[in-house]
């Protein structure tokens, strides 16, 4: 009988597990998620206003951090959708770790394993096992997509050097405000984090709900107002992206604002980037 429930046990889907369950290799996510939350609600409660300066501080570093995730981990890595010069994967790379984006194999990985199950119950992130499963509750306990099958290509050293780096990254990133005093300790830190977090996670439970859309079918969506919580960097054009994944243009016309896009053009103006796949619409 133990035996018979504790096979039930395996079998059991993560989406039905207690939001707190996970493995002892995904309790760092956890730990870390429920301390940036904690630190940041700290912080506004002893600094809700933190000056024009610290703030504006704040927003650079969160938008640079954001191209690091999009140009970078989304468009040049996990889509091929360009290809970026040594020193400009490495210098994305580090922001888009600083801005708690993961290490570039695990996310590339779990984007990858999205689009190839997208709008089914294989779906890493996907709404339909609830908001809060594909706004966080997946990131530490959906467990990491096999390497070997969705990222074989990154197995290198330029990628795996991450996987050491991104602890005193992370480090970096909590703590370095602190050199400039506890207001900028919250507001560069843990502020900035857990706003770059849910920026990055309501793609993944809002910009997959289209009502009309059938189990197989099709439920991304473009999200207008994301774009704001985007920093107007092109991830929220969800929708488009799913109908041209391989294109390095999220937003397909002027009223789809997209700097990520725009900074690609800039990196390719200047030879940090080339292979650029422009949007060719059939």
């Amino acid at each position: 009988m133990i035996a018979a429930q504790s096979r039930a046990q395996i079998a059991e889907p993560p989406w039905e597990w207690p939001w707190w369950r996970t493995s002892a290799r995904d309790a760092f996510t956890l730990g870390w998620i429920v301390l940036i939350h904690l630190t940041a609600a700290i912080g506004l409660i002893l600094f809700p206003l933190p000056g024009w300066r610290l703030l504006f501080g704040t927003i650079a570093l969160a938008w640079i951090g954001g191209l690091g995730t999009t140009v970078c981990y989304h468009r040049a890595i996990a889509h091929r959708s360009l290809t970026l010069k040594p020193w400009a994967l490495a210098m994305l790379t580090f922001f888009a770790v600083l801005n708690g984006s993961g290490k570039p194999i695990t996310w590339v990985s779990g984007h990858r394993l999205h689009h190839a199950t997208a709008d089914t119950d294989d779906d890493i992130s996907s709404p339909r096992h609830g908001f809060f499963w594909s706004h966080l509750r997946w990131l530490w306990q959906a467990g990491i997509p096999e390497i070997k099958r969705f990222c074989l290509d990154l197995d290198r050293p330029i990628y795996r050097i991450w996987n050491f780096l991104q602890p005193p990254i992370l480090a970096l990133s909590y703590f370095g405000g602190l050199w400039f005093g506890w207001p900028a300790f919250f507001w560069l830190g843990s502020i900035r984090l857990v706003f770059a977090l849910h920026a990055q996670c309501f793609v993944n439970s809002i910009c997959h709900t289209e009502p009309t859309a059938a189990i197989g079918e099709d439920s991304s969506r473009n999200i207008t107002w994301l774009a704001a919580m985007h920093l107007f960097q092109g991830e929220n054009w969800h929708r488009n992206h799913h109908a041209r994944p391989g294109s390095a243009q999220l937003g397909w016309t002027w009223r789809q604002p997209d700097l990520g896009y725009l900074a690609i053009c800039v990196l390719e103006k200047i030879g940090a980037a080339t292979d650029v796949r422009r949007l060719r619409r059939v």
